[in-house]
């Protein structure tokens, strides 16, 4: 099992690229800044909904298991959401709402309770 997300340095990873997340036309940032905002706010997900019922997956950086129900251990889970790397920071910041960006069909979801990670954002409001 991975250490808990420590809260200051997960603010501190999305704050360096806030302004990418922010803005259609900023350029993004090094691929190792966005890594450490996406893995530390992912990891952060567990710890204020732990369970394992849920898959949450920003491939290539991350995937992490949430919100309790039953536990899934074998081939795909039953619920899944999965997103870009950008999505993903944008809803841990609050920029955008679940509900938009899977109307935007920037996220896609599968599962009755894959939807219940709407609950549990944003992660790091900016």
């Amino acid at each position: 099992m991975r250490p808990a997300a420590d809260p200051a340095a997960c603010r501190a990873a999305v704050v360096a690229v806030a302004d990418w997340i922010r803005d259609d036309d900023v350029p993004p940032p090094a691929r190792p800044a966005v890594a450490a905002a996406v893995r530390l706010t992912a990891r952060t997900l567990p710890q204020i909904a732990p369970g394992s019922s849920v898959e949450v997956r920003v491939p290539p950086f991350v995937a992490v298991q949430c919100i309790e129900g039953p536990r899934h251990t074998r081939g795909t889970p039953p619920n899944v959401v999965e997103t870009t790397a950008r999505t993903w920071l944008r809803l841990a910041a609050g920029v955008v709402s679940f509900d938009e960006a899977v109307a935007a069909g920037e996220v896609d979801v599968s599962g009755s309770r894959a939807g219940d990670v709407a609950h549990f954002l944003p992660i790091v409001p900016l």
